[in-house]
Order: C-alpha cells, then sequence, then structure tokens
C-alpha cells in the first residue's frame, strides 16, 4: 500500500491547521484534520461551474466571472471552457499556500488554469471584490467552504447571510447569476437566498462523474430589474 505524504502546511487566518497531501498522485487539502477537497473528487465544482455560467452565451463581450475560492483549479478550469476567448475571469483567494501549491507544476493542479490570459488572480477576501464590483459580474461562483459556515476561516460565514448574500446580488449584473458549491443540502440556506431575491434551484450532484456522495449546488438567478 502506498503511504500518505504530506506536502506541504500552513496555518488559516483563523489559526488552523492546514495540510496538503499526497497519495498514489493524488491531493487532497485538510483543515484541522477535515477533508476540504480532493483530486480525485472533482465533479461537483466543475457542474457548479457549468450552472453558473450556462446563461453566458460564448459570442457576448465584456463578459466578467468572480470566483470565489480556487481549490485545486477545477471549478476555474471548468468555467474557462463556458466561456469565450475576451472573458474576464477573477478569482479571488484568501490563503497564499493554496495558490503556491497550484503553481507547483509537480503536482499539476490549477496552474495550467491560472496560465491562461484570460485570469485575473487575486490573493484577498472575495468579499472585498464584491462590495467593489457593483453590476460589475455575470455569475458570481463561491466555492470557499464546505457550505454555509466557515471551515477554512470563520470570516467566510458572512457571505452566507443576509448582508452578504445582498452583497452578491448587488455585485451581479441584471439577469446573473450567483452559484453556491456546498457539502451537504441546508434549505434555511435556500429560504435566505430567496429573501435576498434569487429566484434558488438546487442540484444534487456526486462528487465524482460515476459514483460517490452528493453534494449540494445552489443556483440564484437575479432578476433582470433591480
Amino acid at each position: 500500500m502506498k503511504p500518505t505524504v504530506l506536502r506541504d502546511q500552513t496555518t488559516t487566518v483563523d489559526g488552523n491547521l492546514m495540510t496538503l497531501h499526497e497519495h498514489d498522485g493524488a491531493f487532497t487539502i485538510r483543515v484541522a484534520g477535515v477533508e476540504l477537497m480532493s483530486s480525485r473528487q472533482h465533479h461537483s465544482e466543475e457542474r457548479l461551474a457549468e450552472l453558473a455560467c450556462g446563461h453566458i452565451r460564448r459570442e457576448s463581450s465584456g463578459v466578467r466571472v468572480l470566483i470565489g475560492g480556487l481549490g485545486m483549479g477545477f471549478t476555474l478550469r471548468a468555467a474557462l471552457k463556458q466561456l469565450g476567448p475576451d472573458a474576464t475571469v477573477v478569482v479571488a483567494e484568501l490563503m497564499p499556500a493554496v495558490i503556491r501549491w497550484n503553481l507547483t507544476p509537480e503536482y499539476k493542479l490549477g496552474g495550467d488554469a491560472l496560465a491562461d490570459p484570460r485570469v485575473q488572480l487575486v490573493e484577498g477576501d472575495v468579499t472585498d471584490l464584491l462590495r467593489a464590483g457593483r453590476r460589475r459580474f455575470d455569475a458570481v461562483i463561491l466555492d470557499i467552504d464546505n457550505g454555509a459556515s466557515g471551515l477554512s476561516a470563520a470570516s467566510n460565514s458572512g457571505l452566507y447571510t443576509v448582508a452578504g448574500l445582498t452583497l452578491a446580488r448587488a455585485a451581479l449584473k441584471p439577469g446573473g447569476c450567483l452559484a453556491i458549491w456546498s457539502v451537504g443540502g441546508d434549505p434555511a440556506f435556500v429560504e435566505r437566498m430567496s429573501q435576498c431575491g434569487f429566484d434558488v434551484s438546487v442540484e444534487r450532484v456526486r462528487t465524482h462523474a460515476t459514483g460517490g456522495s452528493r453534494n449540494s449546488l445552489f443556483i440564484g438567478r437575479a432578476g433582470t430589474s433591480r
């Protein structure tokens, strides 16, 4: 049996241990011992990007998409496949170590997607970009934590409150889409999205294309008039 190897570690803004492990060519990121993501299971992240960008025509000009959370680059790579050559995808990643791991060639994570000329990588909090981007984005994709609460950073919880959802809606162009990944269902959160003016649908998607547990994708459509 091949061993699991600790490749690197860092400390989150909340003081928790974040680790990068490799086992037989696959990588996992854990926070305080809890698995946050795996390079073997990313189907739901890819589907998140597909749903978020599905309303955007490839020939549309001036398209801007905001992704909160780089992860291992799977959401970003899937979004790029949906978009035309002059689109802009802004990626906000709070943890410098996550950016470093993606840019390490031997890990073969998200380095190729980050090299795409359509990508703008920002080391920082996605909330700051939402606050500065009123009616700026065609889609906002949040894949920053395990659900509607903060695991990797307690401050992430603010994005899932009424105030955070209102901020996200204000950053969307009329008719834009807010797409949020969650490890599981959350009816109260769906209701909260509705209260903030989103037309909400939930899709349950397997972590792997051929099986595995199911994750919840919260898809909120903003109205064309505000």
